[in-house]
């Protein structure tokens, strides 16, 4: 799991599994087995705070960054792809925006 590639992840119960952008840097081998992600979503509203994504393997969707979220490794289960450097900055951008840095 690395910085900019989409993984489909199973994130319980509370809520159906779906796509999300890896956000959080590579871990060594004494820290935990953990990943930050923004999840991808069809439902858009249109905020500040999400990122049009279009790809011909997904629906229309963008990226939200109020979800930003950080889950286990082991709860991601498959590679979807990688996202262009302009949409990844994007999303950057606009969780900067979200948490005020």
């Amino acid at each position: 799991m690395k910085r900019g590639e989409i993984w489909f992840v199973e994130l319980g119960l509370a809520e159906k599994p779906r796509p999300v952008l890896i956000l959080s840097v590579d871990y060594l081998d004494h820290e935990r087995a953990i990943v930050t992600y923004v999840p991808r979503t069809t439902s858009v509203r249109g905020t500040r705070f999400e990122v049009a994504h279009t790809d011909r393997r997904f629906k229309p969707g963008a990226f939200d960054a109020q979800g930003i979220g950080t889950v286990p490794t082991a709860k991601l289960t498959r590679h979807l792809a990688n996202l262009d450097h302009t949409t990844f900055s994007a999303v950057e951008n606009a969780v900067r925006l979200w948490l005020g840095l």
